[in-house]
């Protein structure tokens, strides 16, 4: 799903689970880009955060869900690297599919509360 420019309204959909925990829109282009590039340093980079950053996500992600999201192995330059797993990839597919449908049921309210915005008199 594309990212919705800081100047243009929209809906950020953050799922709060079992125990407080949530599956929010940083998350979820984390998994993205782990599933784009197969490592979560790579993905990491392109969202401009640490590895250790990255890694404490991965880590909240997997022990958030009965099984692990991300499957990872270790191994230095060239040899470690990390997926999706199933239920990794049905996480993210049913988050996407959240904020399609919440984007489209609400694109109305979205749309008169941006009107009735300061933002929409800078343009």
């Amino acid at each position: 799903m594309p990212k919705a420019s800081r100047l243009s309204p929209g809906l950020k959909l953050r799922l709060v689970v079992e125990g407080g925990e949530w599956l929010g829109p940083g998350k979820a282009d984390l998994l993205e880009g782990i599933a784009e590039t197969g490592s979560i340093s790579a993905a990491g980079k392109r969202m401009r955060m640490s590895y250790k950053r990255a890694w404490s996500l991965v880590e909240a992600l997997n022990a958030m869900f009965r099984e692990p999201l991300v499957a990872a192995s270790r191994g230095g330059a060239g040899h470690g690297g990390a997926e999706l797993t199933d239920a990794g990839r049905r996480v993210l597919a049913l988050y996407r599919q959240m904020q399609e449908k919440g984007a489209a049921a609400l694109a109305s309210e979205i749309e008169e509360i941006h009107r009735l915005s300061v933002m929409s008199e800078k343009k």
